[in-house]
């Protein structure tokens, strides 16, 4: 009999157990089937769905026949009785035993008693918890000594109608208590039971609703401000009204939201943000609700605001362990209405002969009149891009050259250590004896190709250097050069440049920016320079990656493979050239708040080696 999840989790489980305890020894037993849990026969199988899991079991016309003797005693609590029935070891006790474990490891179980035991708790509420929790016996206690309270300008208000309504419908006892201290479409609930109390806020901003995680009363309105803040000015700068009309039905929809999230903290249940096992939420982070009416849509976003008072506020995740993890949380801190930092996206930019990704530093439009706000940049695939570019624009938002960012330790070293020793080689006198002949990078395949690319495709007349960076010395700077337009005229502007433990991948990394630089000149002025990061992605971007036998140097995966498995060695040869790295930046009231939410969300932020010194 094989169990294939189709709910909570993923995967294929074999219920092999044999034990005499399956059913109540796995993801914590059960006597009762979690009532609500709707069965549908299959031919040789079942498909049973609850609201927090389903599975479907099949491999048996003697499935169902279980199932008919299992019912019953499943959806009456008397599952203990009717195994102590059965012969240990026969072939009916292993069969069943053997569908319990996959019920009870699909979350489809649940202990006695039922929540029905505390009556002070409404009917509607016992069913819900009976169907959710995972002692609904528990549940149905903590709520049945909550006290809850709404607070808001003007409690006659429909969001704030709305919001008693809900409370009440729950059975919980409900004070109104007016608050002129809060903007007229805020509106904070808040539960006390037994010495704990939980809040929860939900409003405007622009014409996004929103209702913020559980947490203090403080926090909640802390959330609440941030978000409201945030939220109108997204709407001003999209040129959305400030002040629209907002159906009644949306503010007791958002109503009926936060009321759930509360019940769900003061009964000690699941936050709804975890219901739909969405992927974009990060595991840690407190996730806001935002709602729109046009088009109508809901969904949750992890998200921090500014003041972090409670604990889970202050968390600090581990750095990413590969590109995809960093990107998710790129994602989450730039989402477009509450994201606090710019995030990379394509948009209508050209994907060829390079990809490429742009975003819009924060700050109001009038802020340092004449200086570009929007940063565009492009890498040899357009998740290393859109990563390379969040950093850059961290690292701007920052203070430009005093801090580097990187999605891990590793990332933000290799970044600092590249770019410091850029500006130290660019700034030496140049010595001719350091060059390196064009016979031992001109074959690179990588560089060929983006060489072709700047030199033919798009025409650009450039010369390419690559010199050593020191006797000996396993690094290499390669710069990209315009053409002079003439004899006997100095050097051209520098299109692009990278260091690198070869002159090959240096000469390649410095080819791709020219090539970035020639295509983003077209999109407008970019409001930073970047940085030669090169390489210093390819342990993250390597991390977990599968690469083919046939990936040579040719293929960026290949490529990056080959550059993570020297990443290590040529940091070190960069930071004994150097003579210091970069150190972390140490928690302070005085370092910028980005840097706080960046290791929030487990990014690194390092002071730059000649900060340190």
């Amino acid at each position: 009999m094989t169990g294939t999840d189709t709910g909570t989790d993923t995967g294929t489980d074999t219920g092999t157990d044999t034990t005499a305890d399956t059913g109540r020894g796995r993801a914590g037993g059960g006597d009762r089937l979690r009532p609500g849990t709707a069965v549908t026969p299959l031919r040789a199988g079942l498909h049973l769905r609850g609201r927090r899991g389903s599975v479907t079991l099949e491999g048996s016309t003697a499935v169902p026949v279980v199932w008919g003797l299992l019912e019953e005693p499943l959806r009456s609590g008397r599952l203990t009785q009717f195994r102590e029935g059965l012969e240990p070891g026969s072939a009916v006790r292993v069969a069943v035993d053997t569908l319990v474990g996959q019920l009870a490891d699909h979350d489809l179980l649940v202990p006695g008693p039922p929540a029905a035991e505390h009556p002070s708790v409404e009917a509607a509420v016992v069913r819900w918890i009976d169907a959710t929790a995972a002692h609904p016996a528990d549940a149905a206690a903590a709520l049945a000594t909550a006290r809850a309270e709404v607070l808001a300008r003007d409690l006659a208000a429909p969001p704030a109608a709305a919001a008693l309504r809900a409370l009440e419908a729950c059975g919980l006892p409900v004070t109104g208590i007016p608050d002129p201290g809060l903007p007229g479409d805020r509106v904070l609930l808040t539960v006390r039971a037994a010495g704990y109390g939980r809040a929860v806020a939900t409003g405007l901003g622009g014409a996004t609703g929103y209702v913020t995680a559980p947490g203090s009363a403080a926090q909640a309105r802390a959330d609440a401000a941030a978000l409201e803040a945030r939220l109108t000015d997204r709407a001003g700068s999209a040129g959305e009204p400030q002040s629209p009309e907002v159906p009644g039905a949306f503010a007791a929809l958002l109503a009926g939201a936060a009321a759930h999230r509360l019940l769900c903290a003061a009964a000690g249940l699941p936050d709804p943000a975890a219901e739909g096992e969405d992927p974009r939420l990060l595991p840690g982070i407190p996730a806001v609700l935002l709602a729109d009416t046009r088009p109508a849509r809901a969904d949750h976003h992890s998200w921090l605001g500014p003041e972090r008072i409670d604990a889970d506020r202050r968390v600090r995740l581990a750095p990413p362990a590969g590109l995809d993890e960093a990107l998710r949380r790129v994602t989450a801190l730039g989402e477009h209405r509450c994201g606090p930092l710019p995030g990379p996206l394509p948009g209508e930019l050209p994907q060829l002969p390079v990809p490429l990704a742009t975003c819009t530093l924060p700050g109001p439009a009038t802020q340092n009149a004449g200086t570009p706000r929007t940063l565009t940049g492009g890498g040899p695939r357009l998740d290393l891009a859109r990563l390379e570019l969040f950093c850059r624009a961290a690292e701007l938002l920052l203070g430009d050259t005093a801090f580097t960012v990187g999605a891990d330790p590793g990332h933000a070293r290799g970044r600092a250590l590249r770019h410091a020793a850029a500006r130290r080689l660019a700034a030496a006198v140049p010595d001719g004896r350091t060059a390196v002949d064009p016979a031992r990078w001109s074959g690179h395949p990588q560089l060929r190709h983006w060489w072709t690319t700047l030199t033919d495709r798009l025409a650009v007349a450039a010369r390419l250097e690559v010199h050593r960076a020191a006797p000996r010395a396993q690094a290499y700077r390669a710069v990209v050069r315009r053409a002079p337009a003439g004899p006997g005229r100095g050097p051209g502007p520098v299109l692009g440049e990278a260091v690198e433990a070869t002159p090959g991948d240096a000469a390649s990394f410095a080819a791709l920016a020219a090539v970035t630089a020639a295509c983003t000149a077209a999109a407008g002025p970019s409001a930073g320079r970047p940085r030669p990061s090169g390489g210093a992605v390819a342990p993250l971007a390597a991390a977990g990656a599968r690469t083919a036998a046939w990936e040579d140097l040719g293929w960026t995966g290949g490529w990056l493979a080959e550059l993570a498995g020297r990443e290590e060695d040529f940091q070190n040869t960069l930071h004994r050239l150097s003579g210091a790295g970069p150190a972390a930046l140490a928690p302070a009231s005085s370092a910028p708040e980005p840097a706080g939410l960046l290791r929030s969300f487990g990014f690194t932020v390092l002071r730059t080696a000649e900060e340190t010194r």
